[in-house]
């Protein structure tokens, strides 16, 4: 599968899942990621359109600099009895996260923004995830092989942190960082991208 894009495409992240997913598909692209401070508003618990906000942020970051491509930014973010759990900044604080995690259904919001040459679009996709009640053992194995460190929750479900989870509700890639299948329906349907024929 190959993607004819109608301009330059740029990825406005460092994340290298984000990447590997994009690059997967066969679209072809640059990456930039945006260094804008990772804060927005959070109102009344709408974090829907807070991820939206900060991938908004991104993306224009981008922009500024990239006119003639079309930007593409996402932000994700794990929420748990209405509160944003982030990148753990300690293996004490990983822990800490997975154990109350752990039983338990938390939810991921991913907003992703799309910006090129007078075109705007954003949205956001959510996936329930619902761990298993964990053993001491596995969850400090985890923990230990680092894993956890760079990843919104201190997990990531396409690695070792697959086995804490005993089922998910909703779209796997958005769990992973980019909902693909919804960000490439709007790049079809706007003429962003078109299927390469096969010969």
């Amino acid at each position: 599968m190959e993607f004819i894009a109608k301009g330059p495409i740029i990825l406005a992240s460092g994340s290298p899942r984000r990447q590997e997913l994009l690059r997967n598909l066969g679209i072809r692209f640059e990456t930039m990621p945006s260094d804008v401070e990772e804060v927005a508003d959070l109102e009344e618990g709408d974090f829907a359109e807070y991820v939206q906000k900060l991938a908004v942020k991104k993306a224009a970051a981008v922009s500024e600099m990239r006119s003639d491509a079309f930007v593409i930014a996402a932000d994700t973010i794990v929420v748990f009895e209405g509160e944003i759990y982030p990148k753990p900044s300690s293996r004490e604080q990983a822990e800490s996260f997975l154990r109350k995690f752990s039983g338990n259904t938390h939810t991921v919001f991913t907003g992703v923004s799309i910006l090129g040459s007078g075109f705007s679009k954003v949205f956001s996709v959510e996936t329930k995830v619902t761990f298993k009640e964990l053993d001491d053992q596995l969850l400090k194995s985890y923990v230990d092989s680092g894993d956890p460190m760079d990843k919104a929750g201190g997990y990531g479900i396409q690695t070792a942190g697959a086995l804490l989870v005993e089922k998910i509700d909703g779209d796997y890639l958005n769990v992973v960082g980019l909902p693909l299948s919804k960000l490439v329906q709007i790049l079809r349907e706007e003429g962003v991208i078109l299927l390469k024929e096969a010969e």
